[in-house]
């Protein structure tokens, strides 16, 4: 059972959203010229996220040789994660999100609310740490 009160209604408002979104592209360009943006946006942002996953994993190996713990880093890396995860999916609200997430200048601002998000479930408990 999913619990996740915000999943369902995700479900149905991201592809309406992105259907709205195709056809609005679509009445301006025509739907050939929309298909072919939404593959290039898809290629481009999937090569950003190669480029910047390399660049996120080495960053954190360097930390960790060092004796630091790479923690910003592993936030950085979740973000692109889920940003080429974004790009993965056709549409062009997930791709602009996508590439926000992957983008490292506009990677910050969502690096700030996700570490807020998890301070906010280890204090409640709903988040647990486990450590070998």
């Amino acid at each position: 059972m999913i619990r996740n009160k915000w999943l369902w209604p995700a479900l149905f408002v991201v592809p309406a959203v992105e259907l709205f979104g195709f056809v609005l592209v679509s009445s301006y360009l025509g739907a050939p010229k929309t298909l072919l943006l939404l593959v290039f946006t898809s290629i481009i942002g999937l090569l950003m996220m190669r480029f910047e996953g390399k660049k996120v994993l080495q960053d954190s190996r360097q930390q960790m040789q060092e004796g630091q713990v790479p923690g910003r880093t592993m936030l950085d890396g979740l973000c692109i994660f889920f940003g080429g995860f974004l790009l993965i999916l056709p549409g062009f609200v997930t791709d602009i999100i996508g590439f926000t997430l992957v983008f490292p200048l506009t990677r910050p601002l969502y690096r700030g609310f996700l570490l807020k998000w998890i301070e906010k479930k280890m204090k409640n408990g709903t988040f647990t740490l486990y450590r070998r």
